[in-house]
């Protein structure tokens, strides 16, 4: 072939009218900017790709700094977000650039990174070194950064931040390079602002997720079908192992044709009922949930165990009735005080016109005898019934004993109960009050005979002791109450002192006794311990601080 056929060939092909070198160097320059075209577009691909959740913005912008460098003579990208009228910056790559801190909220004064928010116009800007005209030249100065490209960021028309692109040298970005950037930029972006929109979805269905766990009550959702799809936290420790069960119907026992579902579906109302789960009261509610066109395809379930709550509802029912029946003891004790106080006072006056060998004077005696015991117990019993503020003072615990025997023992001995009274009659004084005293000696008393109510066993006993003891150094007197009645199980004994617990059957009792008279040993300085086993027997200690070892 001859030169001139293959210089016209090659003229053809390259369109290049020089010779073979130049035609090399142009070759050259044509892969250049094919490299660097390829190039934009793995970054804008790269960013739109690889752009999650999981990937940190500091880990993006490596990631387009490291590529950015091949093509462009680039030594700093920084990231700053508007939002709330404010203007953060956010990132800055690399570390070393940095100059203000991450989270620098930059001031609107003299600022160039604002005007390109304001202006919403990319700006390329050469750094001045005689002069100071905006806040950031200053930090380009310090950072030996000679020009900055600022381009805008936004997204559906609002403004979301700014890119900041600096190079420590001369550099001339033609209209193409310009393009570029602005793509990048525009793509960032949505980027940013789809990742802030998924952040916010996460964020709220974590926190319905973490509530719908976290509500003490149990939540079901089921389908129309009655299929079990979620439950919470509540719900699966009361079922426990029955939600293997995949139905409402089947978990609760009811038939699908009675099941609240239906009335759900006819009504597309909320269905209120009380029902009995596992031998336990509750409230069940069901909630018809609709879809934007009003179709029901699923039902909120809500169910509240209110067991505990009737319970106490009826125990504070109780406690009201004892409340007025020991409101209207103490009046009816008033009143009888007058006419017993005129039998006595008679009874008296008739002895001494008797001599002790009539027939009359023992009949007299009787009288006086049963009208002085009368007085007493209603003595007591106005003691036991006041509700005024107590005072402290020094006292015998033996003496409550005493007192609160005369009120109650004759009782206890007539159901064939015997009362073996061992009284340490050395003990020390507390310093207390001995109608509270007497009071928890009442309850331990009257919890005892209880407690051999309906034992069949040859002799029914309590067993009542005081004594004094040193423990860590200081002295107590100690009150023992024991029984050889039923016992309590070792699952009752850490509850047998909350308020409204009780072991007695329904109407027995009211489950405040042992909660206040701990109440009162603990105002004391004391305490109460039990003992107890199971079909042999109970005791109770009443443990309190001797007067001379009781600070002030």
């Amino acid at each position: 072939m001859a030169m001139n056929e293959r210089q016209q060939i090659i003229n053809l092909l390259t369109g290049v009218q020089s010779s073979k070198k130049s035609y090399y160097t142009e070759l050259k320059k044509m892969v250049a900017e094919l490299k660097k075209k390829n190039m934009q577009l793995e970054i804008i691909n790269d960013i739109t790709k690889s752009f999650n959740i999981d990937m940190s913005m500091d880990e993006m912008l490596k990631n387009t700094f490291d590529k950015l460098r091949e093509i462009f003579p680039i030594e700093r990208i920084s990231l700053s977000l508007y939002e709330n009228n404010k203007l953060v910056l956010t990132n800055v790559y690399p570390a070393h650039a940095l100059y203000f801190p991450v989270g620098f909220v930059l001031p609107k004064e003299r600022s160039l990174y604002w005007k390109v928010i304001q202006s919403l116009e990319k700006i390329f800007y050469q750094v001045q070194e005689d002069k100071d005209s905006y806040i950031e030249n200053k930090v380009y100065k310090a950072l030996g950064i000679r020009n900055v490209l600022l381009i805008p960021l936004i997204s559906k028309g609002q403004v979301i931040g700014m890119l900041s692109i600096g190079s420590t040298e001369t550099v001339v970005y033609d209209e193409a390079d310009l393009s570029f950037f602005q793509q990048f930029c525009d793509q960032l972006a949505v980027c940013i602002e789809n990742a802030r929109l998924y952040n916010e979805v996460l964020t709220s269905k974590k926190e319905w997720e973490e509530t719908f766990r976290a509500v003490s009550e149990m939540i079901l959702v089921v389908d129309l079908d009655g299929n079990i799809l979620r439950y919470n936290d509540a719900a699966k420790e009361f079922f426990q192992f029955h939600l293997h069960k995949k139905n409402i119907c089947q978990l609760l026992s009811i038939d699908m044709n009675e099941s609240p579902i239906i009335e759900n579906l006819e009504t597309k109302k909320p269905v209120h009922r009380r029902i009995h789960i596992q031998q336990r009261v509750c409230e069940f509610h069901s909630y018809p949930v609709l879809n934007e066109k009003q179709n029901m395809y699923a039902v909120m379930i809500y169910i509240n165990d209110i067991t505990e709550k009737l319970r106490i509802e009826a125990q504070l029912v109780q406690s009201g009735k004892l409340a007025a029946i020991g409101e209207m003891a103490a009046g009816i004790a008033h009143e009888l005080n007058n006419p017993l106080t005129a039998i006595l006072g008679n009874a008296q006056l008739l002895l001494r016109s008797f001599s002790k060998d009539d027939r009359s004077y023992k009949l007299l005696s009787d009288i006086y005898s049963c009208g002085k015991r009368c007085k007493t117990i209603i003595q007591n019993l106005l003691t036991f019934s006041r509700q005024d503020e107590y005072a402290f003072e020094e006292c015998s615990v033996n003496e409550a004993v005493e007192q609160v025997l005369g009120l109650i023992g004759d009782q206890i001995q007539k159901q064939n109960i015997t009362i073996q009274k061992k009284l340490d009659y050395s003990v020390e004084l507390i310093e207390g009050n001995i109608q509270q005293i007497g009071q928890i000696i009442l309850n331990l008393l009257i919890n005892a005979k209880d407690a051999l109510e309906d034992m069949e066993i040859p002799e029914k006993v309590i067993a009542i002791e005081t004594k004094s003891v040193a423990e860590n150094e200081k002295r107590w007197v100690v009150l023992s109450v024991k029984d050889n009645g039923k016992g309590i199980g070792e699952q009752h004994l850490q509850e047998i002192f909350h308020p409204f617990f009780t072991t007695k059957r329904p109407g027995k009792g009211t489950g405040l006794g042992l909660s206040v008279s701990l109440g009162i040993a603990q105002a004391h300085g004391g305490t109460i311990e039990v003992s107890s086993e199971l079909g042999k027997g109970s005791e109770f200690r009443l443990k309190l601080p001797a007067k001379e070892e009781r600070g002030d």
